[in-house]
C-alpha cells in the first residue's frame, strides 16, 4: 500500500556490492528506483555540523560525479549528507538515501520534501522495518550499507569521533576506496 518495495538477500535485483560485504543486510525496504542500486556509485558523507565550505564541496562534488553517471549515495543526515544529496539532483543525477530507521520515520523532519525528491530520481533505503523509530545505535549500522553499495566513500569535514569516520573505516574493511575532504 505504501509504494514499498522489499528485497532479500537472495533476490536476483540485490545490489550487487552490497552482496560482498561480510555482514550485507538480510531485507531492504526500498522506495524510488530500485535499479539505482546497482549503479555505480561513490559515497559522500560528513560532519552534521558542515562549515559553508563543506557544504559547498560536498554539493559540488556530488553534482560532478552525478552529471558523469554516477548514483550520489548518503544517510540523509542534516550537513554535508544533505549537500550531497541536493547536489546529485541539481545535476538531474541519481541519488540513494539510506535510512538509520524505517520509512515511516524520515530523520531528520526538515527533509521529508528532500525525501520525496530522491524517491523520483533514485532511492530510500533501510534495513529497518517499516515503523522503526530512529534511534542512536541504528546509525552506525546503517553506515555499512552506505560504503557497501558504494565503490569508494568521501568524507568531507569528518569529525575525530563521528559516524562519517565509522563509515570510513567500514569502506576500508569492505575494500572501497576512501577520499577526505580537506585531505
Amino acid at each position: 500500500q505504501s509504494g514499498v518495495e522489499i528485497l532479500t538477500l537472495s533476490d536476483p535485483g540485490y545490489p550487487k556490492l552490497l552482496r560482498e560485504i561480510f555482514d550485507p543486510p538480510i531485507v531492504l525496504y526500498c522506495k524510488g528506483e530500485i535499479r539505482c542500486l546497482n549503479s555505480h556509485s561513490i559515497s559522500i558523507v560528513g560532519s552534521r555540523q558542515a562549515t559553508p565550505y563543506g557544504v559547498n564541496v560536498a554539493e559540488r562534488l556530488a553534482r560532478e560525479l552525478a552529471s558523469r553517471g554516477l548514483a550520489i549515495c548518503s544517510g540523509l543526515a542534516r550537513g554535508i549528507d544533505t549537500a550531497a544529496h541536493r547536489g546529485a539532483l541539481e545535476a538531474n543525477g541519481k541519488t540513494i538515501a539510506v535510512l538509520g530507521s524505517g520509512l515511516n520515520h524520515i530523520y531528520p523532519r526538515e527533509n521529508k520534501k528532500l525525501v520525496l525528491q530522491v524517491q523520483e530520481h533514485g532511492c530510500v533505503v533501510s534495513e529497518f522495518p517499516m515503523n522503526t523509530s530512529p534511534s542512536p545505535q541504528n546509525f552506525p549500522i546503517r553506515n555499512r550499507i552506505i560504503s557497501g553499495l558504494s565503490l569508494g566513500t568521501c568524507l568531507v569535514e569528518a569529525a575525530e569521533f563521528s559516524g562519517s569516520l565509522i563509515t570510513g573505516r567500514l569502506a576500508l574493511e569492505q575494500n572501497r576506496e576512501v577520499f577526505a575532504v580537506p585531505g
